[in-house]
């Protein structure tokens, strides 16, 4: 058995604990048994540690040291993303900083650049996990621009084109200017901000004078207009279908067309239709055939196709021009201020340009009919279930997906373009020359979208397209654990590609978690200045205070708030079980070890029962909470039975008979230190460190906590913790009673507790000892059911379980100055009911203030009833 020493230092305890498990190999599947699979959603390769990686890693490392207890084979694989925006960004401002630009530099130069910065920083947020303790498998540590998954994401594009899922087309995609590519409908965020919609005339060719009113919060988009657009059952513009129109200030005769996908309540009910720059008018002008003029660039900036007058410009100068001009010719009907969603990339902020360009993409139907389908029928189970409908919802009306990049880092797509004659050859292995005409080729220089490569984690991670052992073995995983905020990024495109290429579904459970707040419920940001590092708590409390504080009150699902005194709450409850371990751990000799491992039989007094019992019902609870993911509740029932009955009652029984000698004191022992054991195994998933180190200080079978079994609920016993009620309810009593008196610590008082039957009584006078010393009372009279008695006068009193209680008070307070206490007490009472009866009283307050405020004052009220009713009761004790 190792030492304890005098106070837990987690900074001595963490990093020493982890080692241990590394070097013996204990994050590796066992090989046999039922299977547990998990692979950890990959963090960027940019990224650093943030409340919700502790989060969502503290979760799944409670299930895998769970069912790593259970004797199952559990694998939990761990590795990153590579992050293709946000990496390259990062690459080329430090570029930037030494004076370089990866144009200049060229692919390759860039590329390996880009690696070398991987490999300094790239693995910053693996060694923060370690941190928190996550018990991953890191022989088994996955990049997705591994060779092996690199392999997986060209087979899968191979397999798609050869299907025919995969395309190429020009079509609107929503562009970054400033990361200078394609962004998925879902990585872009929209946001509520202050605009303008301007009412402009667009005069009709024929020469009559006559003008249709356009609507629109872009202006200087009119310089790529092909078409007017109306709804055809729109009286005000009825006659005009079929009319030209000419598009202000570059005079392009355009026509008037009639679409149902017009909003007639929108504006003037008239739009102008930018097939270039609009989704929506890119799908009007694939109906109506209309040409598509591209007036804005890749770069953000005004094409040629504009005009001279604002080539060149940003969309924001040529918006102001515009309106200048139109204004000028008096073409301006009105500009009405509004507030309105704007798209922006979920990257780096900058404003969504809707752009027609060239790319790639899967067409998604026939991959979300199966995943439909797996979630519909329970083969994939969402956790809170509410999330399915989010889901079915969004697969229902899922569009194709953008998959290609304009970036360099990533995986280049593999379609090959031939110089000569222009055929497109999508292949395993670069082709040395053109399949059709001999000519030489080139690789297309986009890559694919970061999330194509993710949706294949489950799989691609354990081998595939291989099939490996660990494939074979390992999938499909068990238990995917992710936020709730990237179903549609990560999740829904896992079932699909999963369900497609294995033809089995990536995972039975979907776990979702919320996200993590500050305190007042906001989401935390680097702008508002209120994000945590949990790298900080972890130094300042312990990776076990903030993995317990984390869970503790969590629910699937729902967002959290976080506060230090969570953790602060946490590390106090490790101090608790340090100190109570501790005790024990002091008052093992040599020869009390001896017996232990030798596992006498002893013979148990109804507290070692009670508290064994009180073990059952807490390892069955735990073991339920686990399996149907409730985290918070089963840290709250471990943390209940720990503190309040382990530490707080039964530690407190067992001190009188340590002190002694013989077979009562082995029977304490062996409970103090089994049970104990017990629940240290119970707590480990959530707080590993702190259990390794008490687990090892107590006599023990194995080397460690980490790979010992989990505990087996033994039978209840249902008479003792009865019995412990009883004995329990009269030593609250008393203590409330003497709370209420006020008296110190040091002062005794006598007390008499009135048997309502025998069973009470019986025990009551067996446990006079405990309750004589646990709630400080000098002399303790147990009168029997039918027995003679007299009540003390004065005296105070209390109802309990097993009958009334009374503590005499002659000799112990000062019976006048008490009287005069109450008194006050009862007077300030009795004001207080006033002021809360008159607000209720009050329809105004009762009208106007919120549900909760009128609900809180109604229970103010119950309360103050229920304090006069015990004050009055008091006085009318004293006489």
């Amino acid at each position: 058995m190792a030492e304890l020493a005098s106070r837990y230092d987690h900074h001595a305890v963490e990093d020493r604990w982890y080692r241990f498990w590394m070097e013996r190999g204990y994050f590796r599947p066992r090989g046999s048994g039922p299977v547990f699979s998990v692979v950890l959603p990959p963090p960027n390769v940019t990224g650093v540690l943030h409340l919700g990686h502790a989060l969502n890693s503290t979760w799944q490392d409670i299930l895998v040291r769970y069912h790593r207890m259970k004797g199952d084979d559990t694998l939990w694989v761990p590795g990153t993303d590579h992050a293709g925006i946000h990496t390259q960004m990062k690459v080329e401002e430090l570029l930037r900083s030494q004076g370089r630009d990866r144009r200049e530099m060229g692919r390759e130069a860039f590329l390996e650049e880009a690696w070398a910065w991987r490999e300094r920083y790239g693995g910053i947020i693996l060694e923060q996990l370690k941190k928190l303790g996550v018990s991953v498998d890191w022989d088994r540590l996955r990049f997705t621009l591994d060779e092996g998954l690199s392999k997986a994401v060209v087979e899968v594009f191979v397999r798609l084109w050869e299907e025919g899922l995969i395309y190429r087309g020009d079509y609107i995609t929503n562009w970054c200017v400033s990361c200078g590519t394609a962004l998925s409908d879902i990585e872009v965020e929209h946001i509520e901000e202050p605009g303008s919609l301007t009412t402009i005339r667009y005069p009709l060719a024929d020469g009559s004078g006559r003008f249709i009113a356009v609507a629109t919060t872009r202006p200087e988009t009119l310089l790529g207009d092909t078409a007017v657009a109306v709804h055809p059952d729109d009286p005000r513009w009825r006659d005009f279908i079929g009319r030209t129109a000419v598009v202000p200030l570059v005079e392009r005769p355009v026509p008037i067309v009639a679409d149902r996908a017009v909003d007639p309540e929108y504006g003037t009910g008239a739009v102008k239709v930018t097939p270039a720059h609009d989704p929506n008018d890119f799908a009007i002008g694939q109906r109506h055939s209309l040409p598509a003029v591209k007036v804005i660039g890749e770069d953000g900036r005004m094409t040629a196709e504009a005009g001279a007058r604002y080539q060149g410009l940003t969309r924001e100068e040529a918006r102001e021009l515009v309106l200048e001009d139109l204004r000028h010719q008096g073409l301006v009907v009105a500009e009405e201020p509004i507030t309105h969603a704007v798209g922006h990339c979920e990257k780096c902020g900058t404003i969504i340009e809707p752009l027609l360009s060239r790319q790639w993409f899967v067409r998604i139907a026939p991959l979300a009919g199966p995943a439909l389908e797996a979630v519909r029928t329970g083969a994939v189970r969402f956790v809170p279930e509410r999330f399915a409908k989010v889901y079915l919802n969004w697969m229902t009306n899922i569009h194709d997906w953008c998959i290609s990049r304009q970036l360099w880092w990533g995986h280049r797509i593999p379609a090959y373009y031939c110089d000569a004659c222009g055929e497109v050859t999508v292949a395993r292995t670069a082709p040395e020359a053109c399949p059709r005409c001999g000519g030489p080729v080139h690789q297309d220089e986009d890559v694919l979208d970061t999330w194509f490569s993710s949706a294949l984690w489950p799989f691609s991670t354990l081998g595939w397209p291989d099939i490996t052992p660990d494939f074979s073995r390992y999938y499909p995983t068990s238990v995917l654990s992710t936020g709730y905020d990237i179903i549609f990024f990560w999740v829904a495109r896992m079932i699909m590609q999963g369900i497609h290429f294995t033809g089995q579904r990536p995972f039975s459970v979907v776990l979702l978690h919320g996200l993590i707040r500050d305190r007042e419920g906001r989401k935390m940001s680097k702008s508002l200045g209120n994000g945590v590092d949990p790298l900080q708590v972890v130094e300042a409390y312990g990776a076990d205070a903030l993995r317990m504080g984390l869970v503790m009150g969590t629910t699937p699902g729902n967002d959290l708030r976080y506060s230090e005194e969570r953790i602060e709450a946490a590390a106090r409850f490790a101090n608790k079980v340090y100190n109570a371990v501790r005790f024990v751990r002091l008052n093992l000799e040599e020869e009390d070890r001896r017996r232990l491992e030798e596992d006498l039989p002893v013979v148990l007094s109804p507290a070692d029962r009670w508290i064994r019992s009180r073990l059952a019902r807490t390892v069955a609870a735990v073991g339920d909470y686990l399996d149907r993911f409730e985290f918070g509740e089963a840290a709250r029932a471990i943390y209940d039975f720990l503190w309040d009955e382990y530490c707080d009652w039964y530690i407190e029984l067992a001190k009188r008979r340590l002190k002694t000698s013989g077979p009562d004191r082995d029977a304490a022992l062996a409970t103090l230190v089994g049970v104990a054991r017990e629940a240290l195994a119970l707590l480990h998933p959530f707080m590993p460190f702190l259990t390794e180190e008490l687990w090892q200080a107590l006599p023990h079978a194995g080397e460690s906590l980490m790979v010992a079994p989990w505990p087996q609920a033994a039978g209840e016993d249902e008479a003792a913790e009865a019995e412990m009620r009883l004995v329990q309810d009269l030593i609250r009593t008393l203590r409330n009673l003497r709370a209420e008196l006020k008296l110190p610590p040091s002062q005794a008082v006598d007390a008499v507790a009135v048997a309502e039957d025998g069973e009470a009584a019986r025990v009551w006078r067996r446990e006079a000892e405990s309750v004589r010393l646990l709630a400080r009372v000098e002399h303790l009279e147990v009168v029997e059911p039918g027995q003679t008695w007299r009540r003390p006068e004065p005296a105070i009193s209390g109802v309990t379980l097993g009958g009334p209680v009374y503590v005499p008070l002659l000799g112990v307070v000062d019976i006048e100055q008490e009287r005069r206490r109450l008194g006050k007490l009862l007077a300030e009472a009795r004001a207080e009911q006033e002021r809360v009866q008159r607000r209720l009283a009050d329809r105004g307050f009762l009208d106007r203030a919120p549900a909760d405020v009128v609900e809180a004052t109604a229970r103010q009220a119950e309360e103050v009833a229920a304090r006069l009713a015990r004050l009055a009761a008091r006085l009318e004790e004293l006489g």
